[in-house]
């Protein structure tokens, strides 16, 4: 029996009311926007062209119950690699994909529009950030064996 138990039997005994704080659910228990998976090594030859460079892609996923704006949120590469969303909620229970190269956006995939690659092959770290700045997810891989990582 913990100190913490005794002191509350005593409590109880005397006839004094007991408040018990719970502590609050995790925010992670409701869900939350994350990163699911970076595929930093792209089919084939590194050639630059676009379907190499789009076969380079991170995937963010919302497992909240409601769509989350992520509007002027970042996604970035620890050489600071930078590509900002526009306006765009991505919608309850949904991935969205964001390639390297250059396509036309969808409510699932997002082009960065770039004519090099972004994630090294063997190893890197992605950030997703919210527009103040503060840290929503990170997943780093160490790995030139396998083409991607799920976070």
């Amino acid at each position: 029996m913990s100190a913490h138990t005794v002191r509350i039997g005593a409590a109880l005994a005397a006839g004094c009311a007991i408040a018990l704080l719970y502590p609050a659910t995790p925010a992670g228990a409701a869900g939350s926007v994350h990163l699911s998976k970076i595929y930093y090594d792209s089919p084939g030859t590194d050639n630059r062209s676009n379907s190499s460079l789009n076969g380079e892609y991170v995937q963010i996923k919302n497992s909240t119950s409601r769509g989350v704006s992520l509007k002027g949120w970042v996604l970035v590469d620890a050489s600071n690699h930078k590509y900002t969303f526009p306006g765009y909620t991505l919608g309850a229970g949904k991935t969205v994909t964001v390639r390297t190269g250059s396509g036309s956006d969808t409510s699932a995939t997002k082009y960065q529009d770039r004519r090099a690659y972004v994630w090294n092959n063997d190893r890197d770290k992605a950030t997703l950030r919210k527009t103040g700045g503060s840290t929503v997810d990170t997943c780093s891989y160490n790995n030139s064996r396998v083409d991607y990582t799920n976070c």
